[in-house]
């Protein structure tokens, strides 16, 4: 009986995503061209061309930073309760923290870091 609430959840949420979706294909206007498929850029006319490659170091230090950003959010619920978990919840930090600096290292070799 309980998954049949699931199911009638899950079948609400698709109509209403499906409902959401339609009726503002129907009712929103619609008008391409012109100036609506220049590329736009804090109001300014672009020079040059819109498609560029950007440098893929930009992306992985993004990446470097959200990973690690996300792991020092894990360690505030560790730190508020580590007096529950005694030695053996401090051996697993150690470990997790290892982890996150064998990561680190090794993204620093590989030259992740370097911004230029």
């Amino acid at each position: 009986m309980d998954f049949f609430y699931v199911l009638i959840f899950l079948g609400f949420s698709a109509v209403m995503v499906l409902g959401g979706l339609g009726l503002s294909r129907l009712v929103a206007p619609h008008h391409p061209g012109g100036a609506k498929n220049d590329a736009y850029e804090c109001g300014e006319k672009t020079i040059g061309t819109s498609w560029i490659q950007f440098n893929v170091g930009f992306y992985l230090f993004g990446l470097m930073f959200l990973v690690f950003d996300v792991e020092a959010a894990f360690l505030y619920p560790w730190a508020v309760v580590l007096r529950e978990f005694g030695t053996t919840g401090l051996i697993e930090a150690g470990v997790f923290g290892a982890m996150l600096m064998v990561g680190l290292l090794y993204a620093w070799r590989k030259g992740a870091l370097e911004w230029v």
